[in-house]
């Protein structure tokens, strides 16, 4: 029988699928045959000779000068250009391009579709990958995966977890904890940004939210934040036992924790809680530099977040945490390459979709610390080493990413220029002549 709702539900289905852009539903080419490029793999220091690239699928089949297909399998000829794995961005939030009142009272709807267009706009500056650090992106997440949309592929930990007055907790000091008869969630809670959470028991449920949410990984704010209202940069948010409590959690549940800290207390009170990475850790010591190392923790790190200037509206307060940030920065990179850490790139723009355009210069700006090359593995290969931590959670499980090898997601850049020698060929997408994602080219300028 016909009813009322399944007729309704019938017709916003049939409104939906209208409204599905038609380059988003293409299907994925059997199979590619890019030939005549040389390849930066992810892993090595330098390109390799000419040779080809075929891909099947989703999936990389085979590199070798000898690779072919048969003759009506389409071809891309690179013409010496450098075939490289898709850029990853290990720290993003999709979900924000609003400045904090906007962003707070909009729409959930609307918030969605500027999420969708900046999906669309990672995807095309070339990053086939992005790590989500606090925000309500699943369903997104699952609109791309399913071909519905275009963008990159997306590991989130869904809302970031935090303390009563730690980062996170926008409300106006008007405005009482739920445990003391205040409301039962806040704007930021709604947007799945953050969800505040005290106590061992509260901390427990949280990181149970996220994961029946559909999270992949688990962060939380453990340490004081630039932009905070109440935490000063110093302190340590949270216990010892809420920390572990948390890590001890995503181990349950064959995944990982990572943690927001800057101070080098506040970053040693996650290592030694068992966290996997540490985002930010721009006031590390040597002594919890070493180990970090030693442990094996990742340092999810940025630079153009601190390069450029104050955020408008910060109070004086934000504004010296950011320069007392900044002013760490070099001295915390020097330490992490002087002692051999696993080092992970990321933004952390948040605000606009103009300065999210900038994503690009993180690479560029990193060239006081690094050499080209280890800034091209950082963006590929070693940000998807830590992609892998999610192990059985992370919903792409066909393959490795950032890496060009066989068996590896067929995530590529054919680049108009050799980034080794010249890393600035990457700072901007026109440079990017094919942008490929999972065998299919979203982006193809060779004819």
């Amino acid at each position: 029988m016909l009813t009322k709702r399944t007729f309704l539900s019938g017709l916003m289905s049939s409104a939906a699928l209208a409204t599905i852009p038609a380059t988003a539903k293409a299907a994925t080419p059997d199979a590619t045959l890019i030939t005549n490029v040389r390849v930066f793999d992810g892993k090595s220091d330098g390109l390799s000779g000419l040779t080809n690239v075929l891909v099947e699928g989703e999936l990389i089949k085979e590199i070798s000068p000898a690779a072919d297909a048969a003759p009506d399998v389409p071809r891309i000829d690179g013409g010496g250009r450098t075939l490289m794995p898709g850029l990853i961005d290990n720290h993003v939030h999709l979900q924000w391009n609003q400045g904090p009142m906007e962003f707070m009272t909009a729409r959930s709807d609307y918030v969605a579709a500027l999420a969708l267009r900046e999906c669309e706009a990672t995807l095309m500056r070339g990053f086939t990958g992005v790590r989500d650090t606090g925000g309500g992106i699943l369903g997104i997440a699952r609109a791309i995966d399913e071909g519905i949309y275009p963008g990159p592929r997306i590991q989130a930990c869904n809302a970031s977890i935090g303390m009563t007055a730690g980062h996170g907790d926008y409300r106006p000091r008007s405005v009482l904890p739920r445990a003391f008869g205040g409301p039962g969630i806040t704007e930021l809670e709604a947007k799945m940004i953050t969800i505040i959470a005290d106590g061992v028991d509260e901390v427990l449920a949280a990181t149970r939210e996220q994961f029946r949410q559909g999270a992949h990984f688990i962060k939380v704010f453990s340490g004081g934040a630039v932009s905070g209202l109440y935490d000063p940069l110093d302190i340590n948010e949270y216990s010892p036992d809420e920390l572990k409590a948390a890590v001890d959690e995503a181990k349950r549940w064959n995944t990982y924790a990572a943690s927001h800290a800057y101070m080098d207390s506040s970053v040693r009170s996650a290592i030694d809680a068992g966290f996997a990475c540490i985002e930010h850790c721009n006031l590390m010591t040597p002594d919890s530099m070493e180990l970090a190392v030693e442990k094996g923790v990742w340092l999810s790190t940025q630079v153009g977040f601190f390069m450029t200037p104050i955020p408008e509206g910060f109070n004086e307060y934000q504004a010296a945490r950011q320069k007392m940030a900044r002013d760490g920065l070099d001295a915390m990179l020097r330490l992490a390459k002087e002692y051999g850490a696993k080092i992970a790139l990321g933004t952390d723009f948040v605000g606009s979709s103009e300065t999210k355009a900038t994503q690009l210069n993180e690479l560029t700006l990193r060239t006081p610390w690094f050499s080209n090359a280890e800034i091209l593995r950082q963006a590929t290969g070693d940000n998807g080493q830590l992609w892998q931590l999610a192990g059985p959670r992370s919903p792409y499980q066909k393959g490795p990413v950032g890496v060009i090898e066989p068996g590896a997601y067929a995530d590529i850049l054919l680049v108009n220029g050799d980034p080794i020698a010249d890393l600035s060929v990457m700072g901007s997408a026109e440079n990017f002549d094919v942008i490929m994602k999972g065998g299919k080219a979203y982006k193809n300028t060779i004819l």
